[in-house]
């Protein structure tokens, strides 16, 4: 049995490395945010707008919970602010649950992101001049919980490949 939880900022490489996981270990890859999204028939950003962040942890927080406590062998991206609310953090440390933290640079998210700042609902509203400022102070203030996860890689400048890589390392 295998639960594998991937942290780590937006922009990080969440989802497109647990996409490649899935392929090479042969676990099926789940995206948090997919989740609550078909859960809710409404996007992220939509939730963000209608309902607020604070109701959207909640909402958050319980399929989180739900899904790890239910499922078995998996491979779960979870959204850049889920490890800070709710407690959420303490989900990284239980065992059976190998959490990495995919920690990238300010540089390297603010490469990332600058295309896809519309689709990012704690970006949209910035102005550019504003955005590596936001990144920064997100990532300070999240810190202490991307480094409850039990193991850290670092993926500035590297392949998804190298990194998938790193992370099956992880597991034998």
């Amino acid at each position: 049995m295998k639960k594998i939880v991937l942290i780590g900022y937006m922009g990080s490489g969440k989802s497109t490395i647990g996409k490649i996981l899935s392929e090479k270990i042969a676990i099926p890859a789940f995206d948090l945010d997919k989740i609550i999204e078909e859960k809710t028939k409404k996007t992220i950003p939509e939730l963000f707008s209608e309902i607020g962040e604070v109701r959207f942890r909640k909402i958050e927080h319980e399929t989180l919970r739900k899904f790890i406590t239910e499922k078995d062998d998996y491979i779960l991206s979870l959204g850049g602010g889920a490890p800070c609310y709710a407690n959420n953090h303490e989900f990284l440390q239980l065992e059976g649950i190998v959490s990495v933290y995919l920690k990238a640079s300010v540089k390297e998210l603010m490469q990332r992101l600058e295309n896809e700042k519309a689709g990012r609902p704690l970006l949209a509203s910035l102005k550019e001049t504003e955005i590596e400022e936001f990144i920064a102070k997100h990532l300070f203030d999240r810190s202490y919980f991307y480094h409850q996860a039990k193991h850290v890689i670092a993926v500035d400048g590297k392949k998804p490949d190298h990194i998938v890589s790193e992370i099956e390392s992880l597991l034998t």
